[in-house]
């Protein structure tokens, strides 16, 4: 699933691509794609047609376009969503299942998903902060962020640190692939529990997050197959500088010991037994 990098460069994307500009027409290929908007298509196009677009925002893995109307296109991209920036002449894309065409013409939005696990939806008043995503937490980048209070949540929680740091209710935008590589950057074992975390040992772990998440974003996020592209289309490219995740048994850049993969949570943890040896005491 996307995450923060790759959430972030697609914003970016829409906000270059579509701020300012006037809907002109909605087409609705395929039902799932707005299941998340229970009243149905007609009220789903009806809330968008000659709304402008003021923005694209982002709160943790959810994208939202603030609309002049007050209300806000929320997107989740899910396990393959993609919204795409096209001209309205090229080709439909096997899996459209939503088209927004503009006053001013080209180029159009499209959102894509092979799997329809994501979604668009229309919530009234959201524009600001759509009510459905409030509860989801800031991330690290955030300007608003909190430190303190991220430190005191964290040790409260007495759980696994991975764990926690895929809880997006505590701090949001890191999945699976960033948590590993954060915590091989910070010398510290998934399993390490929370309140054994001393001061400086979160500081260091939330330098690593920002760091790998400012790294993954200057490449474009990480793209393992063709499901997760930019608005353009366009790949990105932080795969070629993965330092655990993915590299089972391949050597550890920072000592040269084989990378360990242990089953976590129905997916897999990446880490080098010498660098982030295992605690005695573990928490899952």
């Amino acid at each position: 699933m996307p995450e923060l990098p790759e959430v972030e460069t697609v914003r970016a994307g829409l906000e270059r691509w579509v701020t300012g500009r006037t809907i002109a027409a909605v087409d609705v290929l395929h039902p799932r794609a707005i299941r998340r908007h229970p009243a149905g298509e007609r009220d789903f196009v009806a809330l968008l047609v000659g709304r402008r677009v003021e923005g694209a925002r982002r709160r943790g893995k959810y994208l939202w376009l603030p609309l002049d109307s007050g209300d806000a296109l929320q997107a989740h991209l899910g396990m393959s969503g993609q919204l795409l920036v096209q001209p309205a002449a090229a080709l439909d894309e096997t899996h459209l299942r939503v088209r927004v065409r503009f006053a001013d013409g080209d180029p159009e939005l499209r959102f894509v998903d092979q799997r329809t696990f994501g979604g668009l939806a229309v919530v009234a008043g959201g524009a600001a902060l759509p009510g459905t995503i409030a509860h989801i937490a800031r991330d690290p980048l955030d300007p608003a962020f909190d430190d303190e209070a991220f430190r005191i949540a964290l040790r409260s929680r007495r759980t696994g640190i991975k764990r926690a740091l895929l809880d997006q209710s505590l701090v949001s935008g890191i999945g699976n692939i960033y948590a590993d590589e954060s915590l091989w950057r910070a010398r510290l074992h998934y399993a390490r529990p929370t309140e054994t975390l001393t001061r400086s040992e979160v500081d260091r772990l939330l330098a690593a997050v920002r760091d790998v998440l400012r790294d993954a974003l200057a490449a474009g996020g990480t793209s393992f197959d063709s499901l997760y592209v930019a608005v353009n289309g366009e790949s990105g490219y932080f795969a070629r500088d993965l330092a655990v995740y993915g590299r089972r048994d391949e050597p550890c850049p920072r000592c040269g010991t084989p990378i360990r993969r242990d089953a976590f949570m129905n997916r897999s943890s990446y880490t080098c037994p010498r660098c982030q040896p295992r605690p005695r005491r573990a928490r899952w």
